[in-house]
């Protein structure tokens, strides 16, 4: 027990503090077991009084208090409870307990440096009734030498491992139990709770949001939707300590760690590894050498327990591992998360809720001068709590983001900013909703810059960005859109309203009046994209339709470029410039074939293209412009099991993958994991040919009973972001 060094090293006393901070609910300090209240007279003999024998806690996954507590999943011996709500321990004493002479207490303590008005020393005197939400004792059952107590705790408390000792009166001082980690007690938020601030009404809605240990990932883009499996694990061994670390090593003070809004907010800090070492190393360049690629993770468990054991950021991640590591974070200490994307996000550098795409005088896209970028995608999440630190009406949905973009307060975090108050547009309510406001709600203005300097908008395009956001539904794989969730319909009076009291807030937005923006109304022009599939040639095409009486001809550019998923262009691969003649009052379309060999040599990972066309009507020197983001199909992993899967017995499942390139595909690695079912498990293979078909077999032994889900990731050097997952019903023995 003697961990009393290493913060007096770290942490020097001052002349402002009495005690050191409080940051670790690792350390403990030394309680005695006689605490003499003067001199101890020669007779005193301890064992003279009552004494404890004995401490049962009722906490294996079958017994009242796991059950109860919704924490039966959680693979941990300890026992692990919900704030708010009682739980039952049994003392046995040496002799019977007699109320009217005995008196005994208990005592919960966190942490180096306990004290009472911390909330981190709780001494608990036992009573004749319960209140709720307060800390309480009261004996439910007495027989031969032992007692049952049912124990209330506050729905303040805070969330954390507590370590519990039984102490004892005598006239001469008061005795204790001995230091033991068997009758630690892990307290957790309690969304089942009324007076809890994570409370949330909905059983189904606690059952997706809390206990569920698998989620879906949407990617891909908003013409094309594409899902994966994600393995949360929040119940995995070690994860909760897991938890439990990030909050010391974010070195939020104990006594803060009842409130949810403090722990998300440092949490969004911890998650990344950006000025403060946390847990994962981003990394958007397409090569991850001494790490694991981001599209190869299938689940938070690997990369938290990494983390734990090594106290090193975890490479690499981008913005759904962020966000899915959190979710595991905030479902393990029990407040309702859920994972959320939002297609053409906007990263917009100065939040002034405008894009800027610099056009040069052939219409083509300056890279130079262009800073901002739409994502084809962007994750997050949302956590449920109340806020009483804003206005009645704001709490709810509260979105937090664990992604590394821009600093808040100078760190990289984000959130937690209320949804409500982002869609009626009061961004002054703090933490970062300007930020997640120009995410969903910025245009995008395409710019000429003349030879002398002046700024000439030929186009903007105001529906694109936010176009579509989306959550996994309750209690099943599909997809809820929840964009009017966050704004109101396009167009409408009251999301003109919500612009109107974001800007009066401070968010900045230039209007086109401020500038000059004359647009060619009379002719439009659109671009569409086969669908295509990785390895293939696919066909692109554009359509003209001049709804004037007047002729014109167009000099169109179209550049195809291979992008990041942030919108970022790695190369340009494809240009091609064309005149056409728009004949009065029709359309016209003109097709282009896009070959796999022009593309396939600096494809990256999430194979995404963005193309760009622009068009100059030359009668008038007019300029269209449309950007597409375009995503290949990716082949799939397939996975069977053989045989049936019974609860502890050894079964084998085989995961199968058909190269589909016209290449050898080098370096392959596969993971496989599923929570509750097996560890993740990884092999490398060497090679696999063009047309081949790799078969691995994996034997385990499932743990638990229950409908459970296993998924698999292929990684290689040519070929990333290929998944497969399969439901599995496993018996009881």
């Amino acid at each position: 027990m003697s961990e009393t060094t290493s913060t007096n090293e770290h942490q020097p006393l001052n002349g402002r503090r009495a005690i050191p901070p409080n940051y670790s609910n690792d350390e403990e300090n030394e309680v005695p077991e006689m605490e003499a209240f003067g001199l101890i007279p020669r007779g005193f003999n301890p064992r003279d009084y009552l004494r404890v024998v004995d401490i049962y806690m009722f906490k294996e996954p079958h017994e009242i208090n796991k059950q109860e507590h919704h924490t039966d999943k959680y693979y941990n011996p300890r026992l692990i409870v919900r704030r708010g709500q009682a739980f039952q321990i049994q003392i046995d004493f040496n002799r019977p307990y007699k109320p009217e002479s005995d008196q005994f207490w208990l005592e919960f303590l966190m942490g180096r440096y306990p004290q009472q008005n911390k909330g981190t020393y709780i001494p608990i005197l036992v009573g004749n009734a319960l209140k709720p939400g307060q800390w309480g004792a009261k004996i439910i059952h007495r027989e031969n030498n032992s007692i049952r107590l049912s124990i209330m705790s506050s729905t303040s408390c805070i969330i954390g491992k507590f370590r519990l000792y039984v102490a004892v009166l005598t006239p001469y001082g008061i005795l204790r139990t001995r230091r033991n980690s068997a009758t630690d007690t892990y307290i957790l938020f309690n969304p089942w709770c009324q007076l809890d601030a994570v409370y949330l009404d909905d059983e189904k809605e606690r059952e997706e949001y809390v206990l569920n240990d698998v989620g879906v990932v949407f990617h891909g883009n908003v013409e094309d939707v594409r899902s994966r499996s994600w393995s949360y694990g929040q119940f995995e061994e070690n994860i909760l300590d897991a938890c439990l670390f990030l909050m010391d090593k974010a070195e939020l003070e104990l006594s803060g760690r009842g409130n949810p809004i403090k722990i998300c907010r440092v949490a969004s800090a911890v998650i990344n590894s950006r000025d403060d070492n946390g847990v994962i190393a981003g990394s958007w360049t397409n090569t991850y050498d001494y790490g694991v690629a981001p599209s190869a993770w299938t689940g938070s468990v690997d990369i938290l327990l990494e983390y734990y054991s090594s106290k090193q950021p975890v490479r690499y991640g981008q913005c759904w591992v962020f966000a899915g590591v959190f979710n595991t974070f905030l479902r393990c200490l029990g407040i309702p998360a859920r994972l959320i994307t939002n297609y053409s996000s906007a990263h917009d550098n100065n939040a002034n809720l405008r894009l800027d795409f610099f056009l040069d005088d052939e219409g083509k896209v300056d890279t130079r001068l262009t800073k901002d970028s739409v994502w084809n995608y962007h994750c997050w999440n949302e956590a449920w709590m109340t806020r009483p630190d804003l206005p009645v009406g704001f709490g709810g949905w509260q979105v937090v983001d664990g992604t590394p973009q821009e600093t808040s307060d100078g760190m990289y975090r984000c959130g937690p900013a209320s949804v409500q108050a982002i869609k009626h547009g009061h961004v002054c309510f703090q933490f970062d909703a300007p930020f997640v406001y120009a995410e969903v709600n910025g245009d995008i203005f395409y710019t000429r810059m003349e030879k002398n300097g002046t700024q000439v908008i030929e186009n903007i395009d105001t529906t694109r960005i936010g176009q579509l956001i989306v959550t996994k539904e309750v209690g099943g794989d599909g997809m809820m859109d929840i964009t009017e969730e966050y704004k109101f319909r396009e167009g409408s009076d009251e999301e003109r309203l919500a612009l109107e009291t974001a800007v009066m807030y401070g968010v900045k937005k230039q209007s086109a009046q401020d500038t000059t923006y004359q647009p060619q109304t009379d002719v439009d022009m659109d671009f569409q994209a086969q669908k295509a599939v990785l390895g293939n040639d696919f066909k692109v095409t554009i359509t003209f339709r001049n709804r004037s009486r007047n002729s014109y001809t167009a000099t169109t550019y179209i550049s195809g470029n291979i992008v990041f998923y942030t919108g970022v262009t790695k190369k340009e691969f494809k240009k091609h410039s064309f005149s056409v003649k728009l004949e009065p009052s029709s359309s016209s379309s003109f097709d282009m074939v896009i070959r796999a060999s022009e593309y396939m040599s600096d494809l990256l990972e999430q194979a995404s293209f963005h193309f760009f066309v622009t068009a100059r009507i030359n009668e008038t020197g007019k300029i269209l412009a449309v950007q597409k983001a375009v995503v290949l199909e990716i082949p799939t992993l397939r996975i069977k099991t053989k045989g049936e899967l019974v609860a502890g017995k050894e079964t084998s499942v085989i995961v199968e993958f058909t190269n589909p390139l016209k290449q050898t595909l080098e370096n392959v690695m596969l993971r496989l994991e599923g929570p509750g079912v097996l560890r993740t498990i990884k092999k490398q293979f060497g090679r696999i040919p063009m047309n081949s078909t790799l078969t691995w077999e994996v034997k385990f032994t499932p743990m638990r009973p229950g409908s459970r889900r296993l998924i698999a990731s292929l990684n290689s050097d040519a070929l990333r972001h290929v998944y497969g997952e399969l439901n599995v019903q496993i018996q009881k023995p």
